[in-house]
């Protein structure tokens, strides 16, 4: 996340065409939330880094409302942090968020895939098996988070249960940053791709117990390895700023000749 910047991007080039001009409202702000939402988790807008209403304003070029309207979006999913007379924020990263957001979606996508596998047919099925490999060959983190998504939901769909799957899809979105981190983790895509496929094994075998046990193990390991090295690295940041700076050398005293 070297790319990172302290406020939002201004001067950079939009990513994707301009806001439709007759867009409402709602729309207005749900498109600046998942903009800012992509920054967030790309590293374009690096934890605490602010988000100040008029800069946001002004490169959707819109009004107040819609920004504030998706900042406080933002903050109710845990992606934005507000201060009393000192605006929002990005959210920092949190070791113990990834472990309790990965815990909570161990509990939840157990009793989905536990509900939906009874209903799975051969097309949906064949639907999650093409996203297990979408999901296999992506190399670009953005795009993998996506096609995770895509590849685990496919999983419940067939439950038939929308407020278990609208609960679910926020934990994903919330979890998307910290997703991302395990990219810069040896070996982790391999895992991951190979705890996939025996999933979708267990799923297309209509295997309840031994689908619940993977997508479990999957999650938990998740949120455990997460919570490990986010816990390393705020130690190794706090060793580091607490080390004694260097003193520099003091001037000799000028002598005459």
């Amino acid at each position: 996340m070297n790319d990172a910047t302290d406020g939002f991007p201004l001067d950079a080039p939009a990513r994707s065409p301009l806001l439709p001009a007759a867009a409402p409202r709602e729309s207005t702000s749900r498109l600046i939330a998942e903009a800012l939402r992509a920054a967030i988790v790309d590293g374009t807008l690096a934890p605490g880094a602010p988000l100040r209403q008029d800069a946001i304003a002004r490169h959707f070029s819109v009004s107040a409302i819609p920004v504030r309207e998706a900042l406080r979006q933002l903050e109710s999913e845990g992606w934005a942090k507000a201060a009393v007379h000192k605006g929002a924020t990005v959210a920092p990263l949190s070791a113990q968020e990834a472990r309790e957001i990965y815990e909570i979606r161990s509990a939840l996508e157990s009793l989905a895939i536990g509900l939906a596998i009874p209903n799975h047919t051969a097309a949906t099925l064949r639907e999650s098996a093409a996203l297990c490999r979408a999901a296999e060959r992506e190399a670009d983190p953005s795009q993998y988070v996506a096609r995770n998504v895509a590849f685990h939901m496919s999983l419940y769909a067939p439950a038939g249960r929308a407020q278990l799957e609208d609960m679910i899809g926020t934990l994903h979105r919330r979890g998307e940053r910290y997703l991302r981190l395990k990219f810069g983790l040896p070996s982790y895509k391999g895992e991951s791709d190979n705890e996939h496929r025996a999933l979708l094994d267990a799923v297309q075998h209509r295997d309840i117990p031994a689908a619940q046990k993977l997508v479990v193990a999957h999650l938990l390991g998740t949120g455990d390895l997460l919570y490990r090295f986010l816990t390393e690295r705020a130690r190794a940041e706090a060793a580091l700023a607490n080390q004694p700076k260097p003193r520099g050398r003091r001037p000799r005293a000028a002598t005459g000749s």
